[in-house]
């Protein structure tokens, strides 16, 4: 028993880093480790008696703090008119040359937003086409500042086909990787969840959902133009896009130039991924984590510490 009530609080720990409670449903399938519905619904009402845990109608959290449940309930709300537009940008993007799957992730596929939001979208693109099809998509990402609905198009985590495992094995990773909210590409994103069944050593009551997922169909322009480019030339042209965008984020980083969210500005790649890179951002956010459930293995209301 005192190994499920660890679970549960360190669930519940990571969460209200972001000030978001969680239903009994969420707080299960987000557990490190297996058990029976029983035990964690009797060990769930344990904790609540004991004033480890605080419920507010269907939500639990570890602050006693009810103005939690409006914050998450806008939220909720927010993050559904977000996520409908994203279907309809993923309808767009899918589009283009080499795409063969595109997710949302971030903040927005825990089913969160804010007025500030943007919609970050995962891609995966063909074997060694990644930055052809960035290339693309960001030449036309820069006409949408002219409409101002660039944080539409947060095209932020880009993967290819030729290496889809996430080298990053951590909580943060695993839990982003289970949460994306597949939009298209149904087939790519099996083979990027096969690639990364490690994210069951960390959260073996979910993995991802690909329900949502449409089906690719190529339009007849993409079509050319891959046949155009998969050759000796699309390698060549693919190398040296990348060369010179790993370059210019380089100066970019070096000048400490800041994003819109006021952090530098910074990216981490190669031939295979293009991801963002803010400074320490999942170092801090997992030493935090670790923080808040120490703190709760000594706190005597707990019970984990007897």
């Amino acid at each position: 028993m005192p190994e499920i009530k660890e679970d549960i609080l360190a669930t519940l720990a990571y969460f209200d880093i972001f000030d978001y409670p969680l239903s009994s449903v969420e707080i299960y399938s987000f557990l490190r480790n297996g058990y029976d519905q029983y035990n964690f619904d009797q060990t769930l009402v344990m904790l609540i008696v004991q004033g480890a845990v605080y419920q507010f109608d269907q939500w639990y959290s570890l602050k006693n703090d009810y103005s939690l449940v409006p914050r998450r309930q806008k939220g909720n709300e927010k993050a559904a008119e977000l996520i409908d537009v994203g279907k309809k940008v993923s309808d767009f993007l899918i589009q283009f040359p080499y795409v063969r799957g595109i997710a949302i992730s971030g903040s927005l596929s825990k089913n969160y937003a804010d007025e500030k939001s943007d919609i970050d979208l995962f891609i995966i693109t063909a074997r060694n086409r990644l930055w052809i099809a960035r290339t693309l998509m960001h030449i036309f990402k820069k006409l949408t500042f002219l409409v101002n609905k660039q944080d539409y198009f947060c095209m932020n985590y880009y993967i290819d086909e030729q290496q889809l495992e996430i080298l990053e094995k951590t909580t943060y990773t695993a839990i982003e990787i289970v949460t994306l909210i597949t939009l298209h590409g149904a087939p790519a994103f099996e083979q990027f969840g096969a690639a990364n069944t490690w994210t069951a050593d960390y959260l073996p009551n979910k993995t991802i959902d690909l329900s949502q997922a449409k089906a690719v169909k190529n339009s007849l322009l993409k079509t050319l133009f891959e046949k155009a480019f998969n050759n000796a030339a699309g390698n060549a042209i693919d190398n040296a896009l990348m060369k010179i965008t790993a370059g210019r984020w380089r100066k970019k980083t070096a000048l400490k130039k800041l994003n819109a969210k006021g952090s530098v500005m910074g990216m981490d790649a190669n031939k295979h991924y293009a991801k963002p890179d803010p400074k320490n951002f999942q170092h801090k956010l997992l030493k935090q984590y670790d923080h808040k459930v120490a703190d709760l293995l000594q706190d005597p209301k707990s019970s984990l510490a007897h």
